[in-house]
C-alpha cells in the first residue's frame, strides 16, 4: 500500500517501529481487547485506552479521593487524581527516554488506581477485612475497566492495559515494560509527594529526614525525583527489564519505611482515620442489609446474579470522600422537620 493511503493510525504504527527500541510493546502487535472492535483510523489502540480512561467516570471521581491526608485544609495537598497525574508524567518521561510505548505507558499509569476507595488505604483495608473475598484496589481497578464504568459496559482496553493496571504493585510483574515502569514509578511518586506533603503540613521539616537518605537521594523534592528518574533510566538504558540501582533502591524503600514510622501513623496526619474507617464499615453492613438503598444500577447487578457483597463493595469503593461522608449523614442523622 503506497504511503498516502495509510491511515493515520497505521502511519503511527509503522513510526513506532522506527523508534522504539525491540522491547517495546507495539500498538499494532497488542493482543487485542475482550471484545473485538472496528479500529480507530486515527488513534492506536493504546492512544484510544488512554482518551477512555481521561473521559471516564471514575477518573473524575478521583479528584475527590484522599491520597494520604484526610479533609486536609489547603488546595495543595494530593489527591488520588493528582498522584495519579504525577505517575503519569514520571512514566511517560522513563518510557520517552528509553524509547517505549508512551502511550501504553500512559494509559496503564491514568488507570491503575480507578479502584481505590474513599479515605484512602484506611478504606481499603476496611473493605478487605469485610469482605470475604478480600478487596484490593489493583484488582478492582481492573473490575472498574472491564465493567462497572461506562454504565456497567467497561471500557474494553487491551490487554497490555489492562495487564498494567492489575500489575502495578509490589507483587505484580506486568509482562510488558511499560507496566513495570508504572510499578516503580507510582513508587518514586508518592514516596517523594507524600514528603512533601507532610512538610507542607508541618508535620515533617525537611531537616528530620535522616542523612543517609539526603545524602543518598537528595535534599530537596525536586533532586530526589530527579535522581530517582535518571537512575532508573540509566539502569534499564538498552536492557529487556526495567531496573534500578541497588542504593538507590535500598534508600527508597528504607525511606519509604520512615514515612510508614514517622507519617502514614502519625496522630496529626491520620488521626480522623478512625472516624472514616467507621463510615465505611457502617456503609457496607447498611447497603448488605438494606440494597435497595443503592442506586437502580448496582441493584440491577444483585438482580442479574452479581453476589451481594460484591456489588456492595463496588458501590462503596467508589464513592468519593465527600459521597460517602454524605451518605453517612442520610442514613444516620435525621432530617428537621416543622409542624405549620
Amino acid at each position: 500500500m503506497a504511503e498516502e493511503e495509510l491511515s493515520i493510525r497505521e502511519m503511527l504504527e509503522a513510526r513506532e517501529h522506527q523508534i522504539f527500541s525491540p522491547y517495546a510493546a507495539f500498538a499494532d502487535q497488542s493482543k487485542g481487547r475482550e471484545r473485538d472492535e472496528e479500529q480507530c483510523d486515527m488513534r492506536t489502540c493504546f492512544q484510544r485506552d488512554r482518551d477512555r480512561i481521561i473521559h471516564s467516570k471514575s477518573f473524575r471521581r478521583l479528584k475527590g479521593k484522599t491520597q494520604v491526608f484526610l479533609a486536609p485544609e489547603g488546595d495543595h495537598y494530593r489527591t488520588r487524581l493528582t498522584h495519579t497525574l504525577e505517575v503519569s508524567q514520571i512514566s511517560r518521561s522513563i518510557a520517552r527516554a528509553l524509547f517505549l510505548n508512551e502511550d501504553l505507558t500512559e494509559a496503564i499509569a491514568l488507570g491503575h488506581d480507578l479502584g481505590h476507595t474513599p479515605f484512602g488505604h484506611c478504606g481499603e483495608r476496611v473493605l478487605n477485612q469485610l469482605c470475604s473475598e478480600g478487596f484490593n484496589h489493583a484488582a478492582q481497578s481492573v473490575r472498574v475497566v472491564q465493567k462497572l464504568d461506562n454504565q456497567g459496559n467497561g471500557l474494553n482496553l487491551t490487554y497490555e492495559v489492562i495487564d498494567g493496571i492489575v500489575n502495578h504493585q509490589t507483587v505484580g510483574r506486568a509482562k510488558t515494560l511499560e507496566g513495570r515502569i508504572v510499578r516503580v514509578s507510582d513508587k518514586i511518586a508518592y514516596v517523594n509527594h507524600d514528603v512533601d506533603d507532610a512538610i507542607r503540613g508541618l508535620i515533617l521539616k525537611e531537616e528530620d529526614i535522616p542523612e543517609r537518605f539526603r545524602s543518598t537521594l537528595g535534599r530537596s523534592f525536586k533532586e530526589r525525583i530527579d535522581r530517582m528518574i535518571h537512575d532508573v533510566i540509566h539502569q534499564s538504558a538498552g536492557k529487556d527489564d526495567i531496573y534500578m540501582s541497588s542504593e538507590i533502591e535500598e534508600a527508597m524503600k528504607d525511606l519509604r519505611q520512615y514515612m510508614f514510622d514517622h507519617i502514614y501513623t502519625n496522630p496529626v496526619a491520620k488521626g480522623e482515620e478512625g472516624k472514616a474507617a467507621k463510615i465505611v464499615e457502617y456503609l457496607f453492613h447498611e447497603y448488605m442489609d438494606h440494597p435497595d438503598m443503592m442506586s437502580r444500577r448496582y441493584q440491577k447487578m444483585t438482580d442479574d446474579g452479581e453476589p451481594l457483597e460484591r456489588v456492595v463493595c463496588d458501590y462503596v469503593s467508589g464513592m468519593t470522600d465527600n459521597f460517602a461522608i454524605m451518605k453517612f449523614r442520610q442514613l444516620t442523622i435525621p432530617d428537621s422537620w416543622d409542624i405549620y
